[in-house]
């Protein structure tokens, strides 16, 4: 068993459910000791976070990740229990194998090859590990770096180790990440009797036309990076129950996943105008879970693609696509980040699962990608 594969088990078997870290950062902390890391646990809340270095100066290399995996579901539809790592037909299953426990592994092998190989390494390799990605991305990522920033801490480099491959290992690298911008809308009417339409006000057909603008709406056509913005709705509900009761109250929630083509304001004034036009009574909430961003083509992608093309045989692909990531704290200190990991198509699912095979071969990746940039 190699030692990536080991310790993928060894974060699997300890429950972390966000926010729990469940002892996944102890174990990773005491090997990053052991090669010369200094270790700094940063804990906000029932959050705990570690910011680790080795080296000094710049360049900045950081590895970025969570312990924190999502509830396992419904126990009876997992084949294996799913904190119990489990090997079977080439594949090891297991809450967080791919979603991040395996990358987690891979960063932190492959940073032990390459100290072993490289001691006298340029700049600064770091890690920035978190138990709060899963959860409200609160007390976690986000508090670290408010922390670095106080103190002018800066990183150059980010390679975050979240699933970002579709197919096979390595055929697809993120440079960025659209904004989640999420609304929590309330239309007011007037309950009555249904078969008095006129001593009421119905909510679910006042809102109808606008829901139809909103939906069809071309907001922008994304640009040479980024998708088109899209707006879905998530959830919406009205009525008692009873089916001769017009309903009073109509409660629906939104996203707008949008590119650097929109800004948030003008996002929200949209929305609103199209509310009001269609004369509807409401309230609405607003809640940003994410800015847009993106690393232009540059050193860092170009070492991962190189790792990528030397090691697989395949040239990887550049997007944005898919939900937002830690890395959206983390680009604001003027990082280049970039998110490269195992094929996301079982994460947060039941019988989540990786290739055995990928384990080893994302070790590879990181590896060769510290050498390209840090070797001394």
């Amino acid at each position: 068993m190699s030692k990536t594969l080991e310790l993928t088990k060894a974060l699997i078997a300890r429950q972390s459910v966000s926010p729990v870290d469940g002892g996944c950062q102890s174990v990773m902390i005491e090997r990053l000791a052991a090669i010369g890391f200094t270790v700094e646990s940063l804990r906000f809340g029932a959050v705990d976070n570690f910011w680790a270095k080795r080296g000094s100066g710049a360049p900045v290399f950081c590895f970025a990740g969570h312990t924190d995996v999502v509830p396992s579901g419904p126990l009876d539809e997992w084949r294996t229990d799913p904190f119990e790592p489990v090997v079977k037909d080439g594949l090891l299953y297991g809450r967080g194998a791919a979603d991040m426990k395996s990358g987690l592994a891979a960063m932190l092998t492959a940073s032990e090859e390459f100290i072993g190989k490289h001691p006298k390494h340029r700049g600064t390799i770091a890690f920035l590990i978190t138990s709060d990605e899963e959860g409200p991305s609160v007390d976690g990522t986000r508090r670290v770096v408010e922390v670095l920033r106080e103190r002018k801490e800066s990183i150059d480099w980010c390679l975050v180790g979240e699933p970002s491959s579709e197919n096979t290992l390595g055929d697809t690298i993120k440079i960025g990440r659209r904004g989640s911008l999420s609304g929590r809308l309330t239309v007011h009417g007037i309950q009555g009797h249904i078969a008095y339409p006129h001593l009421a006000d119905n909510p679910v057909h006042a809102l109808a036309p606008a829901l139809s603008e909103l939906c069809a709406r071309s907001w922008d056509r994304g640009n040479e990076h980024f998708q088109p913005t899209t707006f879905q709705v998530s959830n919406i509900s009205a009525g008692t129950g009873a089916p001769n009761v017009i309903p009073g109250e109509l409660r629906a929630r939104f996203n707008l996943r949008f590119s650097t083509e929109q800004s948030i304001d003008g996002l929200k004034h949209t929305v609103e105008e199209i509310l009001q036009r269609h004369r509807i009574k409401y309230s609405l909430e607003w809640f940003i879970s994410g800015h847009p961003f993106l690393t232009v083509p540059g050193i860092l992608s170009q070492a991962a693609t190189r790792a990528v093309q030397e090691q697989l045989h395949l040239k990887p692909k550049l997007t944005t696509g898919g939900g937002t990531s830690d890395g959206r704290f983390i680009a604001p200190l003027g990082a280049q980040v970039i998110e490269l990991g195992v094929v996301n198509e079982s994460i947060h699912k039941v019988n989540e699962c990786v290739l055995v095979e990928d384990i080893d071969r994302l070790h590879a990746l990181y590896r060769r990608t510290l050498e390209l940039l840090l070797a001394s």
